[in-house]
């Protein structure tokens, strides 16, 4: 088939067969544009479950609308579903529809000037997190077993530990991202969050390819990164890493190297992701002159305005941070770390507030952005009863070890006295 014929036959394909869309959303998880229902297979590795996509994802026949309306009406209804979308059908999980993400994905907050916020169930007085706050709100919510979501700077890790679900950063490249609106296409990852052990596991042994069975033999915990997080994670965290280290050979060490290396990791991120966005998005964004809320539009303009010199020396710096976290893991470790550096932020918190609790987060969520990593988080509560995530980093590729070891780990640690 030639390629013309092959578009021919996709613009000509039948439209999805929907139905009513079937969810209470009393969190305003959902899309006003997402609201519709796709059913799975008849049968499947998934059946009985229903699982919901961030409105990154396209979905035949269905408008993508990347969090912004201006998106939403500049670009065209896709003919062709994301792969995932598709798996996740076959493997018999019906489609829920479609959920708030933060504009373009451009924030780990989770509110959206066009949309709103939607509800913590956790936490109601606190944010979601995001991008993937629509996901996020609508798994804590029991809305849907799991939901797809995306994470580039942390966008499933933050909302999965504010609202204390699963998530992860699957290994850079392990999972296609065609068919899905990008932020920054060296950086981007789909992903998935869900409310149980159980039903994350079981999204992996459908999404994840089965790379070989990969054996975590060692745990390493950084207490550089453990240092960025508020008091409350660190009980946590030490409990993990003890319990692994009854089992493992462990070390405390330093994953940066020196005294305030992270803050410069965080900005070679920043600067090599801003920059490759606006690669990504600026023409479309000079032409069609959309509107975003004011943080958003912040990091609009400074992205427009990194340079190519700033961002080649960002590549050079990530190579760096790259080798020597791949080094220090090798290809048997697993590092224990907070999966964000606080509880979920005050809905009303001021943005000087917000500004501060981002930057330390992005010191944490940055390192398997950078090294292209696969990081786990698993959800714990504060004595105060609010949610945080605490999360587990393994070699490239690693990704199905990975949960299998986080989701042993986090049953072991329940049962436990």
């Amino acid at each position: 088939m030639t390629h013309q014929e092959n578009e021919l036959s996709t613009a000509q394909a039948p439209a999805p067969r929907t139905t009513a869309f079937e969810i209470n959303d009393h969190v305003g998880a959902f899309v006003p544009h997402g609201r519709f229902t796709l059913p799975g297979a008849a049968s499947g590795p998934l059946a009985g479950l229903r699982f919901a996509a961030k409105d990154l994802f396209d979905v035949a026949g269905h408008p993508t609308g990347a969090g912004n309306p201006d998106w939403l009406r500049s670009h065209p209804i896709p003919t062709r579903s994301n792969a995932l979308v598709e798996q996740l059908l076959q493997a018999g999980a019906p489609l829920v529809g479609k959920t708030l993400t933060d504009e373009l994905a451009y924030s780990i907050h989770g509110d959206n000037h066009h949309y709103g916020t939607p509800v913590n169930s956790a936490a109601p007085e606190r944010v979601p997190g995001g991008s993937s706050s629509g996901s996020a709100a609508a798994v804590a919510a029991r809305l849907c077993d799991f939901a797809l979501g995306t994470d580039t700077g942390g966008s499933t890790r933050v909302p999965a530990s504010y609202c204390g679900v699963w998530g992860l950063r699957t290994s850079f490249g392990l999972l296609s991202t065609a068919s899905m609106a990008p932020l920054c296409p060296s950086f981007d990852t789909a992903t998935w969050l869900a409310h149980d052990a159980g039903t994350f596991e079981r999204v992996g042994q459908v999404l994840l390819p089965k790379t070989g069975s990969t054996q975590l033999r060692k745990v390493l915990l950084p207490f550089d990164l453990l240092e960025l997080a508020e008091a409350e994670f660190h009980p946590v965290v030490q409990r993990v890493y003890d319990t692994l280290r009854s089992e493992l050979p462990g070390e405390h060490m330093r994953l940066s190297g020196d005294e305030g290396e992270l803050e410069r990791w965080r900005q070679a991120y920043i600067h090599a992701s801003a920059f490759d966005a606006w690669q990504c998005h600026g023409a479309w964004i000079s032409s069609a002159r959309p509107v975003f809320g004011p943080a958003v539009q912040a990091r609009w303009d400074m992205a427009q305005n990194i340079s190519a010199d700033t961002a080649r020396a960002a590549r050079e710096k990530q190579d760096l941070v790259r080798h020597r976290v791949r080094s220090l893991l090798g290809a048997d470790g697993v590092a224990v770390m907070p999966s964000a550096s606080s509880v979920a932020p005050l809905r009303d918190a001021s943005a000087a507030e917000i500004d501060q609790v981002r930057a330390r987060t992005f010191r944490l969520t940055c390192v398997a952005g950078l090294a292209g990593l696969p990081q786990v988080s698993m959800p714990f509560t504060t004595p105060a009863g609010l949610p945080i995530g605490v999360s587990l980093l393994g070699p490239a590729g690693s990704d199905l070890a990975l949960i299998g070891l986080a989701t042993r780990l986090w049953r072991s640690l329940q049962t436990a006295p």
